[in-house]
């Protein structure tokens, strides 16, 4: 008589036919006819986030806005931070006029809108471009509106547009807010206001390599774009399948289902994978930086001693020792000094006394002085990525060590991120990359940047409202060197505050099959994903 099959196996089982059985599913439901010039990608998240580019936060969400949409400029494909013109006919100057900053952008001519559902196909002018960059200012309209606030944007005839800043800033800091990133990207005007925003929202509307088609709990469809500016794309189209567990994307990946997938940075995962001599396995920045975000406003994090007795009990390579090493390394202060001027070292931040080494017994005895001498709880909220979720059960586990206990809610990723913007959370884990330090001061620091109640909130997870002063003396600082001693000061008070704990840099990491070529070089990105352009293809027989 066989033998039983145990439970644990039984439910495995299960759980495979099941998600087999749903991946089925989202293919045919999919209104795409033609399998083989469609690019199929397995991204790591269980559903779409925002489909409005301006709300663009998780990576799904990125890669879809980089697909669908364009800026004025754009981060070279696979080689950010570099910059060249998108929509813009060319990289614009300035002129000073009467003490006001004059950018003058030249759009390009024949640039088409996709169809929408109420719009024909038509040409892109500068009508659109003052549309999305005044969108981008309401806050009610975008999750950026805190970096376009203080700009006026003018129509000067049908192919030319001036944005007037009243305190001139330098190009480095310019650029972004016009590029294909966050608030920058270009949508239809006639598309929002004849469907409603709420019907852009459902189905938007851009003038990127490929247009929306339709959109399911499990998948996402986009179609190619046969009147796009830079040529007809060489794919029929892109399904990004969602699929958070990396074993059920792995599986489908190997079945051939999948052409890309999201890999894991997990330390071990890399050296497990089988039939590597049918993939390409791809590691690219941007290195996004984790940092854990502490609430100054509320209690027991209100108390300075508390934060640094947290400091004081982590341990960053407890965190490292959870990913790949080729992929990862620390970080010390806010901007990551790897990757972006005005940053801190690992060498600074220890002359400085603003290390903060894993010290457990004066971790307990600031705990003690504070008044916490047996520790408390501390109730946060995780992203169902994998990502998250080590970070945050290697914290629980730090922390458990000098009494805190941390109770982590794991949510979808679309909820996370609406969660810790719409209520205050004690502690917040967040992986982010920005262009520049300003940005990432600006968004991380800035009092107008404070969730729920600063004048622009962003993500000023922590409160803070102490560097105001610094941070927009070097935003309007033209020398560049003092422009860095400003960011470093910012930072250094940061540290001393203890308001943000740095943990560590991630690159991405991806795997594709042999036959798909991206069409560049893979270096860096802002999407956060290989990116597929009009040049990407599939060289099945080849």
């Amino acid at each position: 008589m066989p033998r039983m099959m145990k439970m644990p196996t039984i439910f495995t089982f299960f759980l495979t036919i099941v998600t087999f059985l749903t991946f089925s599913q989202a293919k045919a439901d999919s209104t795409q006819i033609s399998n083989d010039r469609i690019l199929k990608f397995g991204i790591h998240v269980s559903a779409m986030g925002k489909l409005d580019p301006h709300f663009a936060a998780g990576s799904q969400d990125r890669a879809f806005a980089d697909m669908v949409f364009n800026g004025l400029l754009r981060y070279e494909p696979g080689n950010a931070p570099r910059i060249e013109p998108d929509l813009a006919q060319e990289t614009p100057e300035f002129k000073l006029i009467d003490g006001k900053q004059v950018w003058t952008i030249l759009l390009r001519k024949g640039v088409m809108f996709h169809a929408g559902p109420k719009t024909e196909p038509y040409e892109l002018t500068a009508d659109d471009v003052v549309f999305s960059l005044n969108k981008s200012k309401d806050k009610k309209l975008c999750a950026y509106a805190g970096g376009y606030a203080d700009i006026t944007v003018k129509k000067i005839d049908l192919y030319t547009v001036q944005i007037i800043l009243d305190k001139p800033v330098s190009p480095i800091l310019f650029f972004p807010k016009i590029a294909n990133y966050g608030g920058g990207f270009i949508v239809s005007k006639k598309a929002i206001k004849t469907m409603g925003y709420d019907g852009f929202k459902r189905h938007p509307v851009g003038t990127g390599p490929f247009a929306f088609e339709a959109l399911g709990k499990k998948y996402l469809s986009l179609k190619t774009h046969d009147r796009y500016f830079r040529g007809k794309p060489l794919l029929d189209g892109v399904q990004i399948y969602f699929i958070p567990d990396i074993k059920d994307r792995e599986k489908a990946f190997e079945r051939g289902d999948l052409d890309v997938i999201a890999a894991s940075n997990k330390k071990g995962w890399m050296e497990s994978l089988q039939n590597k001599e049918n993939m390409i396995i791809d590691s690219h920045g941007v290195g996004e930086v984790a940092t854990i975000h502490f609430n100054t406003q509320i209690k027991p994090l209100d108390d300075i001693r508390v934060r640094q007795a947290i400091a004081f009990s982590l341990s960053r390579q407890g965190f490292l020792d959870t990913t790949n090493p080729k992929f990862s390394g620390g970080v010390y202060s806010p901007v990551p000094e790897q990757f972006l001027p005005g940053g801190l070292s690992l060498e600074d931040v220890r002359l400085l006394g603003l290390e903060y080494p894993q010290n457990i017994d004066k971790a307990r005895q600031l705990l003690k002085d504070a008044g916490y001498p047996a520790g408390f709880t501390l109730d946060l909220v995780s992203s169902e990525k994998r990502v998250y979720r080590t970070y945050y059960d290697t914290l629980k586990k730090q922390l458990a060590k000098v009494n805190i206990t941390c109770n982590v809610k794991i949510v979808t990723h679309s909820s996370m991120h609406k969660q810790i913007r719409k209520s205050s959370k004690p502690i917040v884990i967040y992986p982010a990359w920005r262009p520049n330090a300003d940005v990432y001061l600006t968004r991380f620091f800035h009092s107008d940047s404070i969730v729920v109640t600063g004048k622009k909130p962003d993500t000023n997870f922590s409160h803070y409202n102490k560097i105001d002063k610094l941070i927009e003396a070097a935003r309007l600082e033209i020398d560049p060197k003092k422009q860095i001693n400003l960011w470093v000061q910012a930072q250094i008070r940061i540290l001393n505050d203890m308001v943000a704990y740095p943990i560590m840099y991630t690159k991405q990491l991806f795997i594709r099959k042999k036959y798909v070529d991206y069409g560049h070089a893979l270096i860096s990105t802002m999407a956060l994903y290989p990116q597929f352009t009009e040049k990407t293809n599939l060289n099945k027989n080849n």
